[in-house]
């Protein structure tokens, strides 16, 4: 039996520009150091693009430190930082390329994504923001659920929720270069959707790719399902303007309009292929004849705003 495409992002193949721009990857880190190990070889193993792997840490230790002398795309920074977001401010800081990005130590790419991000972005002089699709795995790798995104509109990401995954989004840097717009350290879950409502009320310009390009894992410790993230969560929708959380309503049936129209709740099969604690060295293909686009799991614990899709 043939298998569905295997998910380069289920890519077709793509033209290769002269000139390719460098990537900048961010990895937030604090003692994750066996699904860091699993991250990295996900960018490591990325082709046709030049890619450098900031790993910025609050202190591991020796290991974390002698693991990532063996990894030569990998930059490691290890000093003591005020929570997730400022270790990725730091990041950037540090970083030298022209698209960037951050990737959780529980999230992979999926192969050939950042150089379909490059070709998009070399296709799309305008964008400065593009977001792709995701896939939620268990935490041995096996398939929970596809999250297709739509781009984000202001009042339903203040109001409900985020409609795209920060581990598949990627910016130019030209968004801190020219606009300042860091990630906001005074948050310490939601801090990404902050940053996605200040890109809206800025107008920066965003495109949706169409295309899987992340796996992000719920291994049953992520930050976003903590009783201190439903709180965040509830404080971010709070500070929304009074009538505009008055119409949730219609913002939460506009949205779903918007995904009917779309397709997104009939995923098509597919097939990805990601590294696992039982292959570290190798993708694991895993196939998926029944997909989903409910995250049954997330209806359960109702994790951080960027993972949802009212």
């Amino acid at each position: 039996m043939r298998h569905p495409k295997l998910a380069r992002g289920n890519l077709p193949p793509h033209s290769t520009p002269q000139v390719r721009p460098k990537f900048s990857i961010i990895t937030p880190s604090f003692r994750q150091l066996d699904w860091l190990k699993l991250c990295a070889a996900s960018i490591a193993d990325q082709e046709n693009v030049e890619a450098e792997h900031i790993v910025q840490d609050a202190g591991t230790g020796a290991d974390l430190e002698a693991w990532s002398a063996t990894q030569s795309r990998l930059k490691l920074f290890v000093e003591k930082d005020n929570g997730m977001y400022d270790a990725v401010n730091r990041g950037l800081r540090r970083a030298s390329g022209d698209i960037l990005a951050y990737l959780n130590c529980d999230e992979q790419y999926l192969p050939g994504t950042l150089a379909q991000v490059a070709d998009f972005f070399a296709a799309h002089p305008k964008v400065d923001v593009v977001f792709g699709n995701a896939i939620v795995a268990n935490a041995d790798g096996q398939y929970l659920c596809s999250r297709e995104v739509l781009l984000p509109q202001l009042y339903h990401a203040w109001t409900c929720t985020l409609p795209v995954f920060t581990a598949a989004t990627f910016f130019r840097r030209s968004i801190l270069d020219e606009r300042r717009i860091f990630f906001p350290d005074d948050w310490r879950v939601v801090g990404d959707a902050v940053w996605i409502l200040e890109l809206l009320r800025k107008k920066i310009p965003m495109a949706v790719l169409g295309k899987f390009t992340t796996v992000f894992t719920e291994t049953g410790d992520n930050l976003g399902a903590t009783a201190s993230a439903t709180q965040e969560i509830e404080r971010l929708k709070n500070s929304a303007p009074l009538w505009a959380q008055k119409l949730k309503p219609l913002w939460i049936a506009q949205h779903r309009i918007r995904r009917l129209l779309h397709g997104i709740y009939w995923p098509k099969k597919m097939s990805y292929s990601i590294f696992t604690h039982a292959s570290p060295a190798r993708r694991k293909i895993f196939v998926v004849d029944k997909p989903t686009s409910i995250w049954w799991g997330r209806l359960e614990t109702k994790p951080a705003i960027n993972q949802g899709s009212q």
